[in-house]
């Protein structure tokens, strides 16, 4: 018993991380899991990871952190384990280009798309399906995802007029 103990200690001190900050130092906060809390998008390869840089402002515990949200957060309460927050390290050639969500009381926003980069036909045995390459708003070309151009018609017509 005490050996399969030992070896069980093992494995979960392989990815245990003692993570320690102080107050005034910044963190990135972990969103993905807050999925039914605070959803930024719908799209799963685009959703944020991690957000921030936020101030601690306070310890609250042993292994919870008080942080300094923005206003557009208030719905989300502002106390966090220690294992949602990630170390910010400061460069000063690191410039932040942060652009404030406008976000609802419920924290959801919509995606809405800015241009269409290009078109091709996927071709299956017995049809041909017309996509679309689509830059969405707040997201760079790299991150543009192909959609079907018929679903792109219906819900956004300004696109192809």
């Amino acid at each position: 018993m005490r050996t399969a103990q030992s070896r069980q200690k093992s494995y979960a001190d392989a990815r245990r991380r003692d993570l320690e900050f102080a107050v005034g130092d910044h963190v990135f906060l972990k969103v993905s899991p807050m999925k039914g809390v605070a959803r930024f998008g719908r799209r799963g390869k685009l959703n944020p990871r991690y957000i921030g840089p936020f101030e601690i402002l306070e310890r609250v515990g042993t292994l919870a952190y008080r942080l300094a949200l923005p206003p557009g957060l208030a719905a989300v309460h502002n106390v966090f384990h220690v294992s949602m927050l990630r170390r910010y390290v400061s460069n000063p050639s690191h410039v932040l280009d942060f652009e404030p969500l406008q976000l609802p009381p419920d924290l959801v926003y919509e995606e809405r798309p800015v241009r269409i980069l290009a078109r091709e036909e996927r071709r299956l045995r017995t049809r041909v399906i017309p996509m679309v390459r689509v830059q969405w708003l707040n997201h760079s070309e790299e991150e543009a995802t192909w959609e079907t151009e018929e679903d792109m018609r219906t819900r956004y017509p300004e696109l192809f007029g």
